[in-house]
């Protein structure tokens, strides 16, 4: 019986260190559309912060570069402040926001690194929230890419 009791809890120990760390979101991640990157850093109070630091130059309109592009109220788009706000939770980052550059909207936001190390980001009018998994980027991508 003890036995029994004793590898109970070591896989209890052993499958809880398989999990990833939920508010590990730092990093930079490329959006689902694969069209831009954002890297998400330390506001300076522990808490993350992201902003596009890459914009793919094939999914721009004619005649914009991702330096020229500019969102509808004439604010650079790379560099751009997008997630802000967050609180750390028990489970993730909530209570802040998520700027959308294309709607020119904010709403609030969730945040949560996923067991398979992808980042769960929510955007949340109300009780209604839409869900993407942005993919960590490596660096030799990132470095590649600016």
């Amino acid at each position: 019986m003890k036995s029994v009791i004793a590898l109970a809890a070591l896989s209890i120990l052993f499958t809880g260190a398989a999990h990833a760390d939920t508010h590990a979101v730092f990093g930079t991640f490329e959006t689902p559309e694969k069209t831009s990157h954002i890297t998400i850093s330390d506001c300076g109070d522990g808490t993350p912060c992201g902003r596009v630091s890459w914009i793919d130059p094939a999914s721009m309109q004619p005649g914009l570069t991702p330096e020229t592009a500019l969102t509808k109220t004439g604010d650079p788009v790379l560099g751009l402040l997008m997630l802000q706000g967050f609180d750390k939770k028990r489970r993730d980052w909530r209570g802040g926001t998520i700027y959308d550059p294309e709607a020119d909207k904010s709403y609030a936001s969730r945040l949560k690194r996923r067991d398979n190390g992808t980042l769960q980001v929510k955007g949340c009018i109300g009780p209604i929230c839409q869900t993407q998994v942005w993919t960590e980027v490596s660096a030799m991508t990132v470095s590649a890419a600016d």
